[in-house]
């Protein structure tokens, strides 16, 4: 039984590709939580996959510029532990940034408001930085809208331009501009109406 479960668990890393981040729970219904994480020290053991935080793993993808295993993807690690403990997160600030493509700057600390407690995990790439926030502007948003609205937010009314518009519709389709406009109506003033001439300029140019 043991190897039967050691089986499943390697056949569901393969089949999630490099780069994965999971955590035990993510094995839960292959096998007992013992015996999940038996198998997943004996694959680190291996080289299989690497260990980034206590109970955090992933499988590495390899950088074949470095000629060595890549960094992992902090919004990866930050979606395992809130999925490890039910958290709903949102990135946030610069985060919020540097994933809708709007800075380069890569983050010292990955931020996200998070419905659970506030938590700071260090790992050897940097810092995963969760605050509490109970947020009726975010909780029933999709989370291409709660990543704009948070970007927008993060760049401040004063650098949000025109020039923006033309940047956004090449990372937002229509289908998501328009669920943004259905989902945003109670977000800061400003936001929603840039997001509503975000898909009306979208319109016009399709």
């Amino acid at each position: 039984m043991p190897e039967l479960i050691a089986d499943k668990v390697v056949s569901r890393i393969y089949g999630s590709g490099r780069g994965k981040v999971f955590t035990p729970k993510d094995f839960l219904d292959l096998g007992s939580h013992a015996s999940v994480r038996q198998v997943l020290a004996r694959l680190e053991k291996q080289g299989t996959i690497r260990r980034l935080l206590r109970g955090v793993y992933d499988y590495p993808s390899f950088s074949r510029l470095l000629q060595a295993e890549a960094s992992p993807d902090p919004d990866a690690i930050a979606r395992a532990i809130a999925r490890n403990h039910g958290w709903t997160i949102l990135p946030s600030g610069e985060t919020a940034l540097n994933l809708l493509g709007l800075s380069r700057q890569v983050p010292a600390q990955w931020q996200y408001l998070s419905d659970g407690p506030s938590r700071r995990y260090k790992w050897r790439g940097g810092t995963l930085v969760f605050t509490h926030r109970t947020n009726r502007e975010t909780s029933s948003l999709s989370p291409r809208t709660a990543i704009l609205v948070q970007g927008l937010k993060a760049l401040g009314r004063a650098r949000v331009d025109d020039s923006l518009i033309d940047e956004l519709k090449k990372r937002f389709d229509a289908r998501d501009r328009a669920r943004a406009v259905r989902e945003a109506k109670y977000s800061t003033g400003w936001v929603y109406e840039f997001i509503r001439k975000l898909q009306s300029e979208g319109e016009q140019g399709a």
